[in-house]
């Protein structure tokens, strides 16, 4: 028996092109299992609907969408505190957004058929999820959690460029945006402290650094190449005072996955992370899976095992 599914839709995905496509779309998914399904109409809606879903009995939850919509559902399976709002609840993916960087990590098919066949055989297994404690622009304090990869500096700018942009441009928005950020930005000063040891505390300056439960961001950055989804830690990947010329002239290697090597970039693991500007007043922004919700102070923590997730592969584990 299937589980009782609710299909969470962004309609303006891909610059409205999910809303004009959904007839059609659902049905596909009709023809593979039974679902409900409710669209977004703003920001945050994703969140609210999943939660909803889940507590009123929702075995599994797909997002439709872009890395948006997948980490708003994503925050739907956990409570304003982060607790689990259904433990044995799974949480499904079909991609169709400007992005998609979650679903390279997961080897979620492009093709909505192959994705939809991909939920109908509900393979699972169990992620890690990070809790990111961040700043509002107005000084609050809000929790989010995220699948992917946060980060800060040059990539919170970008991704700001972007949404502003409403990614008119597909993909080329990704690019067109990094190209703006990079030349306009100025590498900053910040302090990271690792699983909260003071010896672990080091002031460096940063073009970005990357707190990654995933692999990828940016639109197809492969920015940390070794990180696994299910192995209880992230991979920090500190991305150092890059010039303009340094990131043209090695901006490749980061899609490529080489960019370990180089000398302004290091790379760890650690279970927390909390990072805050040196100066003073300084915005540092943030990126959570392809948005821009705050800036630092902010606080990482992973949480193992957090999330079951229909994948393929999975652990064989079928049931809800």
């Amino acid at each position: 028996m299937d589980p009782r599914t609710v299909v969470i839709v962004n309609p303006k995905s891909q610059g409205g092109r999910l809303g004009k496509r959904w007839t059609e779309l659902s049905e596909t998914l009709t023809r593979a299992f039974p679902f409900d399904f409710v669209h977004t109409e703003g920001p945050g809606d994703a969140t609210r609907l999943a939660r909803e879903a889940l507590r009123a009995g929702a075995e599994r939850v797909v997002a439709i969408g872009g890395d948006g919509t997948i980490n708003e559902v994503v925050n739907g399976f956990f409570d304003d505190k982060g607790a689990p709002v259904n433990p044995d609840a799974s949480f499904a993916l079909i991609p169709f957004g400007t992005g998609g960087d979650f679903r390279k990590t997961m080897s979620i098919p492009t093709e909505t058929a192959d994705a939809v066949a991909v939920i109908k055989a509900n393979q699972r297994k169990k992620i890690d999820v990070g809790k990111l404690e961040l700043t509002t622009r107005d000084g609050a304090k809000v929790l989010r959690m995220f699948a992917n990869i946060a980060s800060f500096g040059v990539s919170g700018v970008v991704d700001r460029l972007v949404n502003e942009s409403g990614k008119k441009l597909g993909r080329l928005s990704f690019m067109y945006a990094t190209a703006k950020a990079t030349w306009s930005y100025k590498n900053q000063r910040v302090q990271l402290t690792f699983d909260g040891k003071a010896s672990d505390r080091v002031e460096t300056t940063i073009n970005t650094v990357a707190v990654a439960n995933g692999r990828y961001f940016g639109g197809g950055m492969k920015v940390a190449p070794h990180a696994e989804i299910d192995d209880g830690a992230f991979d920090v990947v500190s991305i150092g005072d890059l010039t303009f010329g340094d990131v043209i002239k090695s901006g490749r290697r980061l899609y490529a996955g080489t960019h370990l090597e180089m000398e302004k970039v290091s790379a760890r693991r650690a279970r927390v992370v909390e990072a805050d500007p040196v100066e003073p007043g300084a915005i540092v922004e943030l990126d959570v899976d392809g948005e821009s919700p705050g800036i630092l102070p902010a606080r990482f923590e992973i949480v193992p095992s957090a999330l079951w997730m229909v994948c393929p592969g999975g652990d064989g584990r079928t049931s809800a």
